[in-house]
C-alpha cells in the first residue's frame, strides 16, 4: 500500500497517466490537465510530469523497439511495460538525469505498484539495458520501417508524407513532431494591444518573443500564460500561431455578418468577434453540433468581452438551410473537422490512432459542409476553408473537388499579415510543423463570383 506522498511524486503520476493514455484511450492533454489540477506540484515536478508523459507517447514506437529484445517471450502487465518505456526514455532523452537515479526511481515505482517479483523483474531488465545498450536503427533493412521506428511515426504516414512532400521534407516534418509545442498567445485587440501586453508580461518576469507567424501573437519562452493577470482579464488568450491565420486571411470589416460553421471550442470565433462592431451591425454566428460546446463558445466570448457580437447555435453545418437564407453572410469560415495531423505535438497519440482511410472519410464530410454552406455567402464574398492537418486529401484535394463542382467560386491567394511563404507557387497556404515550430495548418480562400 502506498502512502499519499508517494502517489504524488511526478514519476508516479506520470506512470498513472501513461497507463490511462496507452491502455485506456485517454487524451494526453486532458489527462495531464486533470492531474496537474488535482495535485499541487512544484514547477519542476510539473515540467517533469509533462515531459515524461508527452515524451513516452511521442517516442512510443522507438521505445517499444528498444524494449522488445529485453522482454521477448515474457508476458508483462501494461503498467510495467509503461514503467520500462519511461525508464528507457529517461536514459536516452533526458541528459540531465543520471542513469543511476532513473534506475533507482523506476525500481521504487515497481515496488510501490507491484509485488517483490515485479520489483526484481524490473531491476533485472533495467540493469541489462544499461549493460547491453539499445538496438541500433541501422539493423532495420527497410528505409520506411527504419524511419517509422526512429521517429515513432506509423509506416503509412511516413509513406504518405514522402509521396506528398518528398523524403527530405518528410524527415524535417517528423523530426519536428517530437519537439515541444510552443506556448503562444493571441492579443485580444478589443481590449488591448501588443505594446501593453508586452509591458505586462515583462513586469511579470516572463520570457517571450514576437511570433514569426501571426501579427497579434507572442510566444512564451518561459512561464505559464494562464497565471497572468492579462489572461485572467481576457486581454490575451491561448491559441497556436498557425491557428490564427485563417481569421487573419478573412480581412474582416466591423460591419460584417460572419458565419463560423465549425466553431467549437471558439478560439477562432472570438478572434473574428474582436474585429466586429455591434453598433455597425457586425455579428459572428458560431455553429457546433454539441450543446455543451455551445456553452464553451459562449463562455470564451464572455471572458474576452466580445459576447455582444457572438451568437452561438447548436447546428450541424451541413444543415444550415434549416436556419439561414441564401446570401446571409459577408464572410464564412469553415475550420473543418479533420484528422488533426498538424497538432501531433500537442496530441502525440493522434499519430497512432488514425489511418489513411480516416482522411478519405473526413474528406466526404468536408465536401458536404462546403456544399451546404456555399449558397449562404453573398456574391463577391469569401469562404475561408481551413484545417489543422497537413495531408493533401483533406486540403488541396477538397478545394479542387469543390471548385470543380461549383463554377460560381474561384480560388484566391491566401494572404497573411506577415506575408508567410510569399514565394510559394500555390494559392493555398500550408504551414508545416517544421516551418516555424507552430502547429501544421492549411488555409484557402474561395470567392463567390456569381
Amino acid at each position: 500500500m502506498t502512502n499519499s506522498s508517494q502517489k504524488k511524486t511526478a514519476r508516479y503520476l506520470a506512470l498513472e497517466s501513461l497507463e490511462k493514455v496507452l491502455t485506456s484511450g485517454a487524451y494526453s492533454n486532458l489527462q495531464l490537465n486533470q492531474v496537474i489540477e488535482k495535485n499541487n506540484l512544484a514547477d519542476n515536478d510539473r515540467r517533469l510530469l509533462t515531459n515524461l508523459v508527452y515524451g513516452v507517447i511521442q517516442h512510443r514506437l522507438t521505445l517499444e523497439y528498444w524494449l522488445e529484445p529485453f522482454t521477448k517471450g515474457k508476458k508483462i502487465d501494461d503498467w510495467v511495460k509503461a514503467l520500462l518505456m519511461m525508464a528507457i526514455y529517461q536514459y536516452h532523452y533526458l541528459d540531465k538525469v543520471p542513469d543511476w537515479a532513473v534506475t533507482d526511481e523506476s525500481i521504487k515505482l515497481a515496488k510501490q505498484r507491484g509485488h517483490e517479483g515485479i520489483r526484481k523483474f524490473v531491476t533485472a531488465i533495467l540493469h541489462r539495458i544499461l549493460r547491453e545498450g539499445l538496438t541500433d536503427f541501422n539493423q532495420i533493412a527497410s528505409e520506411t520501417t527504419r524511419a517509422s521506428i526512429e521517429y515513432s511515426v506509423p509506416e503509412w504516414l511516413i509513406t504518405e508524407l514522402i509521396n506528398q512532400y518528398g523524403t527530405e521534407k518528410m524527415i524535417e516534418i517528423v523530426q519536428s513532431l517530437n519537439q515541444p509545442a510552443n506556448q503562444s498567445l493571441r492579443i485580444n485587440t478589443r481590449l488591448t494591444d501588443k505594446e501593453e501586453v508586452s509591458r505586462q508580461l515583462y513586469e511579470a518576469d516572463l520570457d517571450f518573443r514576437d511570433s514569426q507567424v501571426a501579427e497579434n501573437a507572442l510566444v512564451l519562452e518561459h512561464g505559464v500564460i494562464a497565471n497572468t493577470e492579462a489572461f485572467k482579464n481576457g486581454e490575451i488568450t491561448i491559441q497556436d500561431e498557425s491557428a490564427m491565420l485563417a481569421v487573419e486571411n478573412m480581412h474582416l470589416q466591423p460591419s460584417f455578418r460572419v458565419l463560423d460553421a465549425c466553431a467549437a471550442p471558439g478560439g477562432k470565433t472570438v478572434q473574428i468577434a474582436a474585429e466586429l462592431d455591434a453598433d455597425a451591425g457586425g455579428q459572428v454566428t458560431a455553429l457546433d453540433i454539441h450543446q455543451h460546446k455551445i456553452k464553451l463558445i459562449e463562455s470564451n466570448a464572455k471572458r474576452l468581452a466580445v459576447n455582444d457580437v457572438v451568437k452561438a447555435i447548436d447546428l450541424d453545418a451541413r444543415k444550415v438551410d434549416e436556419k439561414f437564407t441564401d446570401e446571409s453572410f459577408d464572410a464564412i469560415l469553415i475550420d473543418a473537422p479533420c484528422s488533426g495531423f498538424g497538432l501531433i505535438r500537442r496530441k502525440p497519440e493522434i499519430r497512432y490512432e488514425k489511418r489513411l482511410s480516416d482522411s478519405y472519410n473526413l474528406q466526404k464530410i468536408q465536401l458536404e459542409i462546403l456544399a451546404a454552406v456555399a449558397p449562404k455567402i453573398k456574391k463577391n464574398g469569401i469562404i475561408t476553408y481551413s484545417t489543422c492537418t497537413i495531408l493533401r486529401q483533406e486540403n488541396d484535394d477538397v478545394v479542387n473537388q469543390f471548385l470543380a463542382n461549383h463554377p460560381e467560386f474561384t480560388l484566391e491567394r491566401t494572404q497573411t499579415n506577415l506575408n508567410l511563404k510569399d514565394d510559394r507557387q500555390s494559392d493555398t497556404l500550408t504551414i508545416l510543423p517544421s516551418d516555424y515550430g507552430s502547429d501544421g495548418f492549411f488555409v484557402s480562400s474561395l470567392r463567390r463570383t456569381m
